[in-house]
């Protein structure tokens, strides 16, 4: 069994323009006496590598507690592409996953935007989860149409990915085990992960 690390060092990585730069504060050191080593942090929620929930972009939309962690946990695909995702893109894949368990969440590894006609396919095919390497699923000129698209649906967003390591397919998609559970942060929009892909 291989593991493979694809989540983002908080402190290091990259942050979306006007996000909160995450912080932290060593308020006690055993080197100064305390009896222990205790940190501080602040960052927002959607920092690193993290989970977007519904109620980021639809305001009656789920919050990041309630969301259903079985989108979260599960076989999934890795899929290699730079440039747009679009409708053709999932209409490829789904031609060559039709019956594949793993084609219910999917990361694409490499510099990728999702369109809006790329998000509804998404839907169509009943797309649980979707992850991708920047810090947002959508192209920085036209976040909402496609955010809203998918959380509206309870389609995930798994943003701020590093799949460098990673080996993918274009074609068809390479298959893993995906475990990427949020902090269970009540009434959020969504919440920081440690996500990991294991290969038996």
């Amino acid at each position: 069994m291989k593991i493979y690390d694809i989540t983002q060092e908080l402190f290091t990585g990259n942050v979306f323009p006007g996000d909160t730069m995450p912080t932290y504060q060593q308020v006690s050191a055993i080197t100064d006496g305390a009896i222990c080593n205790l940190s501080t942090i602040e960052m927002g929620v959607h920092n690193g590598t993290h989970l977007d929930a519904p109620w980021h972009f639809v305001n009656d939309g789920k919050k990041i507690d309630e969301i259903d962690l079985e989108r979260c946990i599960g076989p999934v695909l890795v899929v290699s592409k730079n440039g747009d995702i679009t409708a053709e893109t999932i209409r490829r894949l789904c031609q060559n996953n039709q019956d594949n368990p793993a084609f219910r969440r999917i990361l694409f590894k490499g510099a990728c935007a999702l369109t809006l006609d790329g998000a509804k396919e998404l839907i169509k095919n009943d797309i649980q989860l979707i992850g991708v390497e920047s810090q947002s699923v959508a192209p920085s000129e036209t976040p909402v149409p496609i955010h809203y698209e998918l959380l509206a649906n309870e389609v995930l967003i798994l943003e701020g990915l590093v799949l460098r390591d990673v080996p993918a397919s274009e074609i068809t998609g390479e298959e893993y085990f995906l475990s990427a559970l949020p902090l269970k942060l009540g009434g959020r929009d969504g919440s920081p992960c440690r996500a990991v892909l294991i290969k038996q």
